[in-house]
């Protein structure tokens, strides 16, 4: 039962706040990890034993990423980055890179055939610039639409995120179940097969909202989020008080667990896609996938707000960020 409530861009190095490089680098830096001296155009000259050493162990780490599974992990915002720090936990030797289409952000506001048009673009110029060998669609707006299109056309393997439907009706015990995502998500006819199909015994109260989807963005921008707007927000699924269950259905809503978890007003179970899809990931790669984590390049669409991200994406381990034509 459901219940319903409402060719090549500009390329810097991401250095924690430095200034970026002109030209072609030789070798991206390693954020919290190490620094390469010898990027092409600094001028800088380097000598010594140490040096020498770092570059040594630089280079050994580019020739380990060379042979590496490449992973592609596409989403319109920064929700995507979710599923990616869940996939660098299981396969963190692979080659990550991180689109994002912030030129077309939000998709939730589309409607479906101009969503499908742009995500199955977007891709199809992704897939021939980076030919990853798993492509994954982070975001549960694009996966419930675009997915039958992309996987018909692009011959890479993709992934996509649904709703957690199943794993969250395997794991309450009271059978109530909250469904938070975006409008979009929680009314498509996607959405309402897969409670058909895995939670037909459960209640499940659905909550459609944009505005979380915003504060998640400007949350990684240094914006913190007020946990009385997450209240009310939490307000129409915590109305029962059967529900133990709560499915976060949306990408985004992973990067505010934690003040999430502070806004409800008692313990429930969160469950989202992230892991479910780092596994299924793994069945698909060949190749090395347990080497060092190397972080991540991340490819914006648009230049307009990307520069205010460079440090929350440095911080979670972005060498590179490019922002393509």
């Amino acid at each position: 039962m459901e219940t319903n409530t409402g060719n090549c861009g500009k390329t810097i190095g991401c250095d924690r706040g430095r200034s970026a490089r002109n030209g072609n680098q030789l070798q991206s830096e390693h954020i919290g990890n190490r620094q390469a001296d010898n990027a092409i155009g600094t001028g800088r000259q380097v000598s010594g034993r140490k040096s020498t050493s770092r570059h040594h162990a630089a280079a050994v780490e580019f020739r380990a990423m060379a042979h590496a599974p490449k992973i592609l992990v596409f989403d319109s915002g920064v929700g995507g980055l979710s599923v990616l720090a869940a996939v660098r936990a299981r396969a963190p030797g692979c080659d990550f890179v991180f689109a994002c289409d912030n030129a077309a952000f939000p998709y939730g506001a589309k409607g479906e055939a101009e969503l499908v048009e742009r995500v199955d673009k977007v891709l199809h110029q992704l897939v021939r610039r980076e030919q990853p060998d798993v492509l994954v669609v982070a975001c549960n707006t694009a996966s419930t639409v675009a997915l039958p299109r992309l996987r018909e056309r692009i011959p890479n393997p993709v992934v996509g995120v649904v709703p957690a439907i199943k794993p969250a009706a395997a794991r309450s015990a009271t059978r109530v179940i909250g469904l938070l995502g975006t409008p979009g998500t929680v009314s498509r006819p996607y959405t309402r097969q897969l409670i058909a199909d895995f939670a037909a015994d459960c209640e499940v109260i659905c909550v459609g909202s944009s505005r979380l989807v915003d504060i998640a963005e400007q949350a990684l921008r240094g914006t913190a989020p007020d946990i009385d707007e997450l209240r009310t927000i939490l307000a129409p699924l915590f109305a029962n008080p059967a529900l133990d269950t709560l499915v976060l259905a949306c990408t985004h809503f992973p990067l505010l667990a934690e003040a999430l978890a502070m806004a409800a007003p008692r313990p429930v179970h969160w469950v989202d896609s992230g892991d479910a899809i780092a596994r299924r990931v793994l069945t698909l790669l060949s190749g090395p996938t347990d080497g060092p984590d190397l972080g991540f390049r991340t490819l914006f669409t648009g230049a307009a707000g990307s520069d205010i991200l460079h440090p929350a994406l440095s911080a979670q381990g972005c060498r590179e960020i490019t922002v393509l034509p």
